[in-house]
């Protein structure tokens, strides 16, 4: 064949029901059905999209509804800006640490206000004398705003630069109030009277922030995020609207914050739908078309990072910060990798890297709307659009953003989510690589930094009191199993373990054998081995040598049946204080006969691993304590 003739070679068109038949062969006998999941938004996604699932969306980005970006060209004509949180223990820091990220890619300004930081006017100065006209601000300056603001302005006052002055220096008093549990109407009062003032001092700065983080690291699902945001965004149109500010210049003052989770498409799917969202509601309020398109702030997920393991959160993030510019937003922040610990030089700069790598290297900043166009996105796109819009029509009927944090229903209501995370995560279903799955027991780690929260509300007796949505990692329940574990392992000398008994052959028990390995090492447990056991005394031999009372046997089904229950007789019967379990779920009939000889609990691939471990390891540790004591 020439290679012309290769050319215009095409594959023969597949119909889905050809397509169909093909999957069904592949899963021996069960339904392409089985193949779709749901999400924790209630969304259940399709093994195959086609153009049958089509949406009718704007033929480029800046036009429509939004959803394909704020800007005809993307990033071609109006790149990311890589806005990396600079952290620093001191001041001189902080002027030496941005000067050097300003120089290898960063390219806005970005750290947390501190007191002390105002205090030092020197600094100060020269930060925003040298920076502030060549590069915006990414600052989510919280309670300490206009504190900021007023350093800024005063600095600025001789030159005339206010109009300058670029990108956000704002704060979000909802997310505040869910943070800290207190709703302080004082605080909201000043907080609008000082937006309008700064925004005739500040023309061009984004004061007004609709930060979804706080609600994302409570567990809360895109639904609820974008809900919320949706109400919030309400919220603030109609406070500042109270003060005499115009639409247009409220609209030109508000930026949007997301976290970007792990659901890769998901997240691309919730920045989307949150632009579809902000245009419907700015153009009920009467907004012009060029001033509905959403401004966007992103970052990488804290709820998805973990303390073991920690080089894995690099390839997080980077999945996470790869979302994150597929959506289309305009400042992007990537949590260094050992952030939790404290981030060193070196978590900083592959964070900061991993953006210039995106736009220099894979080249994301040249393509406009990389996502436009795919079945699955779009379709996902607008049935998540459909839902948030419905979550936040129930936010408003309840009396909008601030009442359902009184009334504790968004408390709830995440709280209930966050449930279900945990359940996945105990049960395994949900895999975090490093804890429940694949955790190596030789890694030790250094103290965690404690998430303080912030204390910005001032007077409390005039605040109404609320239930604070907490600052949450889904890692978090089997860190505390592996700092049990070494806690154990400090006190007796050795690491916590299970006996593996482990029947017959190799090839017979090494299956179970390593899954047990790894579901006793997600909690710090060591499995120990036996070697093939064919006889009683092989096993009796084993238990009494080990310095354990927990045991498990391990093999096959049918040795389980031949052989197991008089070993597993016999055992009980020598040592009546050891406790045994069974690797594998018998069939329903044996079950009981089981239990009455012995084993305490079967532990198979849909067992509960934290309650498993977390009851060994509390028993382990009564145990433990009782030996010290005495």
């Amino acid at each position: 064949m020439s290679l012309e003739e290769l050319k215009n070679q095409s594959f023969s068109p597949i119909s889905n029901s050809e397509w169909v038949e093909k999957a069904e062969a592949s899963l021996k006998g069960k339904k392409i059905e089985t193949l779709k999941s749901n999400t924790y938004e209630d969304i259940t996604l399709k093994p195959l999209y086609t153009e049958e699932d089509e949406q009718t969306v704007p033929s480029y980005p800046g036009g429509s509804d939004f959803r394909r970006g704020v800007y005809p060209l993307g990033y071609i004509s109006n790149n990311w800006r890589i806005a990396q949180n600079i952290y620093f223990k001191s001041n001189k820091e902080l002027k030496d640490k941005l000067s050097d990220a300003l120089g290898r890619g960063q390219n806005a300004i970005s750290f947390d206000v501190t007191t002390e930081l105002l205090e030092d006017k020197e600094t100060l100065n020269e930060i925003i004398e040298n920076l502030s006209i060549s590069y915006p601000f990414a600052l989510n300056a919280k309670g300490l705003q206009f504190s900021f603001l007023s350093e800024l302005t005063r600095i600025i006052e001789n030159s005339g630069n206010g109009d300058k002055i670029t990108g956000y220096i704002a704060s979000d008093p909802v997310s505040m109030f869910a943070e800290e549990g207190l709703i302080s109407n004082d605080f909201l009062s000043k907080w609008s009277v000082n937006i309008k003032q700064m925004k005739e001092k500040l023309p061009n700065l984004r004061t007004v922030l609709v930060n979804t983080s706080s609600f994302h690291q409570g567990g809360a699902n895109a639904v609820q995020e974008l809900g919320i945001a949706a109400a919030t965004g309400v919220f603030y149109l109609q406070q500042l609207a109270e003060q005499g500010m115009g639409l247009k210049v409220i609209l030109s003052s508000i930026l949007f914050n997301f976290s970007i989770g792990s659901n890769y498409f998901m997240e691309v799917a919730k920045l989307r739908a949150a632009r579809i969202i902000w245009n419907k509601i700015t153009e009920v309020y009467g907004a012009g078309v060029e001033e509905r398109g959403m401004h966007i702030a992103a970052e990488t997920s804290s709820f998805t990072k973990t303390v073991y393991d920690p080089h894995v959160n690099i390839l997080r993030a980077g999945s996470e910060a790869f979302a994150a510019v597929t959506g289309g937003i305009q400042y992007l922040h990537v949590t260094p990798f050992d952030r939790i610990t404290g981030s060193s030089e070196l978590g900083e700069r592959i964070a900061r890297n991993t953006q210039n790598i995106l736009q220099q290297e894979a080249h994301l900043q040249k393509v406009v709307d990389p996502a436009g166009g795919s079945w699955y996105i779009e379709s996902l796109t607008s049935e998540l659009a459909e839902k948030a819009w419905s979550y936040f029509q129930q936010i408003e009927a309840k009396g909008g953003i601030l009442e359902v944090l009184k009334s504790n229903w968004l408390q709830n209501e995440i709280n209930t989510v966050n449930e279900k995370r945990k359940s996945d995560i105990f049960n395994r279903k949900q895999s975090i690589v490093g804890m429940n799955v694949y955790a190596n027991l030789d890694e030790k780690i250094s103290n965690i930094i404690v998430n303080k929260t912030d204390n910005y509300l001032s007077k409390p007796e005039s605040a109404s009191k609320i239930r604070p949505i907490p600052k949450l990692r889904l890692s978090e329940s089997f860190e505390n199993l592996r700092r049990i574990s070494e806690n154990l392992e400090r006190k007796s000398g050795q690491k916590p373990h299970v006996g593996m008994i482990c029947l017959g052959e190799l090839k017979q028990h090494k299956p179970r054998l390593d899954f047990m390995r790894s579901f006793l090492s997600a909690g710090g447990l060591q499995a120990i081995e036996s070697g093939s056991i064919h006889s009683y005394e092989n096993a009796k031999q084993f238990v009494s040598q080990m310095e354990t009372k927990y045991f498990c046997l391990c093999g096959t089904n049918e040795q389980y049946e031949t052989i197991g229950h008089e070993l597993l007789s016999s055992l009980k019967d020598a040592f009546n204080d050891r406790i045994f379990y069974l690797a594998g779920l018998p069939e329903k009939e044996t079950q009981a006969q089981w239990i009455s000889e012995g084993i305490k609990q079967f532990i198979h691939i849909k067992s509960n691993c934290y309650e498993i471990l977390s009851s060994i390891l509390s028993e382990m540790e009564v145990a433990v304590n009782e030996v010290t004591k005495a």
